[in-house]
């Protein structure tokens, strides 16, 4: 007689229904903002516990489901920023983030320029030792160098995180050891090629302001003149020439 498969949790299958109605919604409909609401629904009928539950799927599983749709609808909206907060409100800290919930947040981050956003998140998820256990380790490892600490110059970070990383084999460490020193050359080489570049401006703008100088010196030197001219022409208009001692006396006096 073959056995019935195990019935889910009465809250588990609500979520599950939640987590389906939510990706058709994402999907089909394209209807993300009630795609958001019913992944809100499902994480909250969860509640707080992610441990695995009886049945196909565990309740760890379907709330990550259900936080991968979110972040995909949140994306589609343009609310990119909430993402992270809205992702931790579920999982209250980032050791506790389900591997692949972490690599979307480092993926949507990195491709909208805002690394730094990741950076304590990643760095807390990583040095966390039960999370070192996890096969997703390594390859999470190799994303939180070349999408944050990489981007952010963060080379020193980088070398001590990874030889400090005891579960990595040696052949991978210095894998990971060169794409930082390549990553750290190229940054530095970028830094020289600017600073160059903001010298030459420099140069430039002085050499016009040196010739915007010279004229304005130039012109203010003719306008004193000319206004040292029209001042003497106005003192000679106003004076006139000065007449004979006597003369007009001279004029009057005659009958």
């Amino acid at each position: 007689m073959r056995s019935e498969p195990p019935a889910w949790p009465p809250v588990s299958a609500q979520a599950a229904s939640l987590l389906e109605e939510a990706a058709d919604l994402l999907v089909l409909h394209r209807d993300f903002a009630a795609a958001v609401e019913r992944c809100e629904a499902g994480c909250d009928s969860l509640g707080p516990g992610t441990g695995p539950g009886p049945g196909p799927e565990s309740s760890a599983e379907v709330k990550c489901s259900l936080c991968v749709v979110g972040i995909q609808a949140l994306a589609e909206m343009n609310r990119w920023r909430e993402v992270l907060s809205w992702v931790l409100q579920y999982y209250h800290v980032p050791e506790h983030l389900p591997p692949k919930v972490l690599e979307l947040c480092i993926l949507l981050y990195s491709k909208v320029r805002e690394p730094q956003v990741m950076l304590e998140v990643g760095s807390s998820w990583l040095r966390d030792q039960t999370n070192k256990s996890l096969p997703e380790y390594g390859s999470l490892l190799e994303l939180y160098l070349l999408h944050v600490l990489l981007p952010l110059g963060r080379f020193e970070g980088a070398e001590e995180l990874v030889r400090g990383c005891g579960v990595i084999d040696s052949e991978r460490q210095l894998a990971f050891l060169g794409a930082i020193c390549e990553s750290r050359c190229q940054w530095t080489q970028r830094e020289e090629m600017l600073s160059a570049a903001e010298e030459q401006q420099d140069a430039a703008t002085e050499t016009v302001l040196g010739a915007l100088s010279q004229k304005l010196l130039t012109l203010l030197t003719l306008l004193r003149r000319a206004l040292s001219f029209s001042h003497i022409a106005a003192i000679h208009l106003q004076t006139g020439p000065a007449l004979p001692t006597g003369l007009g006396s001279c004029i009057f006096s005659n009958p």
